[in-house]
C-alpha cells in the first residue's frame, strides 16, 4: 500500500535528522517545553500517522482535547514551504503570512509533557537551540541548521505533495475523522474545506550558495529514501 511505503519513508526521514542532530550541540530535550506552541504544523501524512498510532494505542482521547481549543489563537500557514521556495526562485510576491502575537502552550503539553512526544512531527523535531531558550528568551539555531531544516520540511512536503498541510491542532482534527482518513489513504482528502492548504511538490530547493557543499551529504541521504 503506498500510504504504509510513505510512512515508512517519512520514518527514515525523521532518522536521517536526528543522525543530523547527533552531531549537534543542542540544548534541547524531552521535558524541554519552552518552544512548544500552539504555532507547530505539519503534513497530513504526519498527522495521519499520529493518529494511527494513536488508535492502535487505545489513546485518541488525546485528540479529543483538541475539540476544546477550536478558540486558541494559533498560526495557520497560507502558503506551503515548496510553494514559497517556487515564488522566491521566480521573484514573485509573496503573500504575507501572520503569526500569532501571543504564543500559547500546544495544548496537547501537560505542564512540561508532551502527550505525543515519541509521534511528534517534523515541526517539533527541528526546535534544536544551542542554548536554553528559558535562559536567553530565544533560540539559538546557527544558519546552516536552519538550512538543513528547511530542506527536511520541504522533502517531508514532496513525500506528502498529494496532501495538505496545516496548524497542528487542524490537521489531528481532521485527521480524526474516520471519513477523513479514508479520503486521504485514495489521494482525495479535500484541503481547503477542511481548514488546510495544499501541498506542492518539490522543484526548488531553498540553500543558500554558502551551504551548498556542506548540505550536500545530506541531499544525498535524502535521495536515497525512496517510496
Amino acid at each position: 500500500m503506498m500510504l504504509e511505503k510513505k510512512i515508512a519513508a517519512l520514518d527514515r526521514i525523521y532518522a536521517a535528522y536526528d543522525r543530523f542532530c547527533a552531531t549537534l550541540d543542542v540544548a534541547c530535550k524531552k521535558y524541554c517545553a519552552r518552544c512548544c506552541t500552539s504555532n507547530v504544523t505539519l503534513t497530513t501524512l504526519e498527522g495521519y500517522k499520529i493518529v494511527d498510532h494513536l488508535i492502535a494505542a487505545g489513546k485518541l482521547n488525546i485528540i479529543d482535547e483538541l475539540k476544546h481549543t477550536v478558540a486558541t489563537t494559533r498560526y495557520q500557514p497560507q502558503i506551503s514551504t515548496n510553494r514559497l521556495a517556487e515564488l522566491y526562485a521566480a521573484e514573485a510576491k509573496v503573500p504575507e503570512e501572520e503569526m500569532a502575537a501571543e504564543w500559547e502552550d500546544c495544548p496537547l503539553l501537560t505542564k512540561t509533557v508532551c502527550s505525543i512526544y515519541n509521534l511528534r512531527p517534523f515541526g517539533c523535531r527541528c526546535f534544536v537551540s544551542g542554548k536554553n531558550c528559558a535562559e536567553i528568551g530565544f533560540a539559538d539555531i546557527d544558519d546552516f541548521t536552519a538550512s538543513v531544516n528547511t530542506v527536511f520540511l520541504q522533502t517531508i512536503e514532496h513525500l506528502d505533495a498529494d496532501g495538505c498541510c496545516g496548524n497542528l491542532i487542524d490537521v489531528l482534527q481532521v485527521m480524526e475523522s474516520e471519513e477523513n482518513r479514508q479520503a486521504y489513504a485514495k489521494d482525495r482528502l479535500k484541503c481547503e474545506p477542511n481548514g488546510l492548504i495544499v501541498n506542492w511538490s518539490l522543484k526548488v530547493l531553498m540553500i543558500p550558495p554558502e551551504h551548498r557543499t556542506k548540505m550536500e551529504p545530506i541531499l544525498e541521504e535524502l535521495r536515497r529514501i525512496k517510496i
